[in-house]
Order: structure tokens, then sequence, then C-alpha cells
């Protein structure tokens, strides 16, 4: 089991971000993202995922699975 291993994030030339997982990470058996759709251009594999920091914090990004607001 693997649960840890070294990303990189990237800053793409048109301004957006993109976080790199290692293969061995992200296709370990235990790793909490499973459910790989459909992109919305078509691209597959993707999954939408919530990324936070607590500002002024120490160095930390957590990413979890995205779950859509409930509407009220």
């Amino acid at each position: 089991m693997v649960s840890e291993g070294r990303g990189r994030l990237f800053r793409r030339k048109d301004g957006k971000y993109l976080i790199y997982l290692p293969e061995y990470l992200a296709e370990d058996s235990m790793f909490p993202f499973k459910d790989f759709g459909r992109g919305r251009r078509g691209a597959s594999g993707s999954i939408d995922v919530k990324v936070s920091f607590k500002p002024g914090g120490d160095d930390k990004l957590l990413i979890e699975k995205w779950k859509a607001p409930e509407n009220q």
C-alpha cells in the first residue's frame, strides 16, 4: 500500500494550474478516488474535487471528492 508520493504543482501558459500525482500513488488499491468519469469535453478519466486550505495555516492543501451543494 502506498499512501504518499512526490507530486508537482504546475502553472500552465494559459494561467490554469494542474496538480500531478505519481501513477503508483493514484493507482494504489487504497487510493480514495476511483469513480473516473467522462470529462466535460469528452476526455476520459476526470473527477470533480474540492481543493481547500486554511489561510495563515501550515503549507497544506486538502483535496476531497466534490459534493454538490444541497438546494435549500
